[in-house]
């Protein structure tokens, strides 16, 4: 396994990371004992950074974490979030930080969190963000709730705007760096880097987009991004490759990113996974691709509140 340190925290992370939705049914139904059993398999390889919300599952993915993580906590760098509680159901109030994060903590079975992570902040007033929901989770730093805080969510000016004016360990960006967009990037990368603030990577698959079963009902990518799955699907059977393994490998690639949470349903799943680190990228298959997204490349639908989107 390899280890990069996120940001200036000191920690190690692999670069390699648990994402729980999996373990809340997000990505398809899942048995606690299967999530379980990946739970263990992860820590076993040598993945030490396991992430879930109460969103996911709404409070099903902690709970499951919690139990599998039972005599195992001292191995991983937990992360959970706040803020977000539904598919519409939010609250920014630093009363429901503080809260939230006790009810986290019991569902987890544990006494604190490494990364408490403000879930989804462009649905949130900027104002209230940066003058309630941050102080709040800094406060609970500063209480040993967590030892660090970050943010996360879909627009990456966004983010770096909320971090530019806050004093934030890490930033979490989802579906902004794969094969069909690499806005991270752009806008993160480099800011990031420059200021050690540690960068995380989430859906390197883009929410299920890049697999050869295909994404959940909900996702929101338009039908033209959608289209390309199957010409991919192909391009890579061509070249001898599965197309989620190249997804990942490209993503790990890119050594500005502390580490890439992937979710992980089954211990199966963790090996595919880990069969990608002993990968190389194949660049004449990675130029087709490019040349293949590139109609669609950076294209993203949008969440949040429209002034949080410009």
């Amino acid at each position: 396994m390899e280890y990069r340190e996120l940001g200036s925290t000191g920690c190690e992370l692999s670069v390699i990371g648990f994402g729980g939705a999996t373990l809340g049914g997000v990505f398809g139904e899942n048995e606690a004992s299967v999530g379980r059993g990946a739970v263990h398999a992860a820590i076993d390889a040598g993945i030490n950074y396991f992430d879930v919300a109460p969103f996911y599952g709404f409070t099903l993915a902690e709970e499951r974490l919690g139990q599998a993580l039972k005599g195992k906590r001292d191995q991983v760098f937990l992360s959970s979030k706040c803020a977000r509680f539904g598919v519409k159901d939010f609250d920014f109030s630093g009363s429901r930080v503080a809260s939230s994060v006790e009810e986290s903590l019991a569902r987890l079975q544990t006494d604190h969190l490494d990364l408490l992570i403000v879930h989804d902040v462009e649905f949130g007033t900027q104002k209230q963000v940066l003058e309630e929901t941050i102080p709040a989770a800094l406060a609970l730093r500063d209480q040993g709730k967590v030892r660090f805080v970050g943010i996360s969510g879909l627009p990456v000016r966004y983010l770096r705007k909320i971090s530019e004016s806050a004093s934030l360990d890490a930033i979490l960006s989802y579906a902004h760096y794969n094969l069909l967009n690499q806005q991270l990037d752009e806008v993160l990368a480099g800011y990031c880097a420059s200021n050690g603030v540690g960068l995380i990577n989430a859906s390197p698959l883009c929410l299920g987009l890049l697999t050869e079963s295909g994404p959940q009902k909900w996702h929101h990518a338009s039908a033209d991004v959608k289209a390309v799955r199957e010409p991919l699907l192909a391009l890579c059977q061509k070249h001898g490759h599965n197309l989620s393994q190249v997804a990942l490998r490209f993503s790990l690639d890119n050594a500005r990113v502390n580490t890439t949470l992937i979710g992980m349903s089954s211990a199966d799943e963790v090996a595919a996974n880990l069969k990608v680190l002993g990968q190389t990228s194949d660049e004449a298959l990675l130029a087709e691709i490019r040349q293949l997204v590139a109609p669609v490349h950076n294209q993203m639908w949008t969440e949040g509140l429209a002034e949080n989107n410009v």
